[in-house]
């Protein structure tokens, strides 16, 4: 019987590609669980000969200074009849009989086996496949079932969605895959590993391997975006001058660029070189189609891109696949427009900044246009730009800059403090007594755009306002106007 036990151990072992010490450790736990039925409430431990397979129960108590458990405690002179070196926290075993396992008992010790050897598998696989994700793997299909593949990976068994696979894309039993492992998600019920063919880390690792200049840091791949199956683009940049990342990556005639197309069934590649400039990057992004003007948006993370019309359709691509991998690639949101487009928009704000010039800051006409053509298209241009740009305007000497500065922010202050008043039904600040425009400017920078809003306020809210002597006397009379003391 023994002997036997250690056989099933080594099998256990064997078949789970677990530790044969982890085996014996839930032989062991599953035989002190089954004893427990018999020995009730005794401390119970169980060690097996590794020699001879035979596994002994023991029960165990410790000395202490003073019993509360009978059963498994004894006092220091209790201890010192049973070995005269004895001391508190001397532990002794004591041989217990073997146990006959009865059927209740033998599935207890069967459940905590399995357990126990799950457990050690599961956390076998973690400690395996976890350090390697984000790595391509390569392993043998071992079934289909309802479009999602399992792949055996030599010491675990990974799944592959069907939303992991390429368009088209088909396996059957038996046959080679090398995938992207997405996750290895540590779960109760057993170690899942997740690999992926679609993502777009499958990409960025086959240039990896691929290509040695990407190998020895000497090119860098700093974005990538895919349409899995039908076109990605990647952004390569080199960290050696002399160095193409580009014709680094495409390969002599094609050749490692080529190699990923087809171990991708033929997906698109396009490489592009990556720029700090992000006109000149949405620009390449854009490649094939050639593009006449960009007008870059910071404030709103948007760039706009004219093309000539027989490129509109190239530039956006098939449902909209290049502008959206651009984008995505980019990090920008790309506005496409033929040129034509693009002048009558150009024409309606200009049209619209004349017009907004000449009722805001009381000019005429020609001095609007002047402005409009030195690239000022809004009064936030002009409110918040430096004097020096301002004075490069035909006639405009430091004096007069500041002038047209001072009305273009005083209109914006203007309407945002009868936007607020609209909008909560509310009374203007500037209604209010000693209420100055400086000071109302400095409290709309705070977001203070109403009387209601200065009632609210506390006395930290006003700190630091420059030329508010008695901020108090401020608030009360916002708290007057808002009908506090009726």
């Amino acid at each position: 019987m023994g002997v036997d036990m250690m056989q099933v151990a080594d099998a256990v072992a064997r078949e789970k590609s677990v530790d044969r010490e982890l085996v014996i450790d839930a032989m062991e736990q599953a035989i002190k669980t089954a004893a427990r039925r018999t020995y009730g409430t005794k401390a119970l431990d169980a060690k097996m000969d590794q020699t001879s397979g035979k596994i002994c129960l023991f029960h165990v108590r410790i000395a202490v200074e003073e019993v509360e458990d009978d059963e498994n405690e004894l006092t220091l002179e209790e201890a010192l009849t049973l070995k005269a070196d004895a001391e508190i926290g001397t532990v002794f075993r004591t041989p217990l009989p073997a146990i006959e396992l009865g059927r209740i008992a033998a599935q207890t010790a069967k459940q905590v086996l399995y357990q126990k050897i799950r457990e050690a598998e599961r956390n076998r696989i973690v400690a395996e496949f976890e350090p390697q994700v984000g790595e391509i793997v390569t392993g043998i299909v071992k079934r289909v079932e309802r479009g999602n593949v399992y792949v055996d990976l030599g010491r675990g068994e990974a799944v592959m969605y069907r939303e992991d696979l390429l368009p088209r894309e088909s396996y059957r039993q038996g046959d080679r895959v090398r995938a992207y492992l997405r996750e290895v998600r540590n779960q109760a019920k057993g170690a899942l590993i997740f690999i992926s063919r679609a993502d777009a880390g499958m990409v960025l690792k086959l240039f990896e391997q691929e290509v040695p200049e990407i190998q020895d840091d000497l090119v860098t791949i700093q974005a990538i975006s895919r349409d899995p199956g039908s076109r990605s683009k990647i952004a390569v940049i080199s960290m050696e001058p002399g160095i193409d990342p580009v014709g680094a990556c495409v390969g002599m005639r094609g050749a490692r660029v080529q190699a990923i197309v087809n171990e991708l069934h033929g997906e698109r590649v396009d490489i592009i070189e990556w720029t700090e400039n992000p006109a000149e990057f949405v620009v390449n992004a854009l490649s094939p189609a050639e593009v006449v003007r960009v007008m870059v948006d910071e404030e709103n993370n948007t760039i706009e891109v004219a093309v000539n019309e027989d490129n509109l359709a190239i530039a956006i691509g098939k449902r909209g696949q290049n502008v959206r991998l651009a984008s995505e690639l980019t990090g920008w949101h790309i506005e496409l427009m033929t040129t034509g487009q693009e002048a009558e928009k150009r024409a309606e704000e200009t049209s619209s900044a004349k017009e907004s010039f000449m009722s805001c800051l009381d000019v005429d006409e020609d001095f609007a246009n002047l402005l409009v053509a030195e690239g000022f298209l809004s009064l936030d241009d002009l409110a918040y730009c430096e004097v020096a740009d301002l004075q490069l305007v035909e006639g405009l000497d430091e004096t007069l800059a500041e002038e047209i500065q001072k009305r273009a922010r005083n209109s914006l202050l203007d309407q945002a403090l009868q936007t607020a008043k609209d909008d909560e039904n509310d009374i203007s600040l500037l209604d209010l007594p000693d209420m100055t425009r400086d000071i109302a400017a400095q409290l709309a920078e705070r977001n203070i755009l109403t009387a209601k809003a200065l009632a609210d306020a506390d006395l930290d809210d006003l700190k630091g306002i420059f030329g508010l002597e008695k901020p108090e006397n401020l608030i009360l009379a916002a708290r007057e106007a808002c009908g506090w003391f009726a």
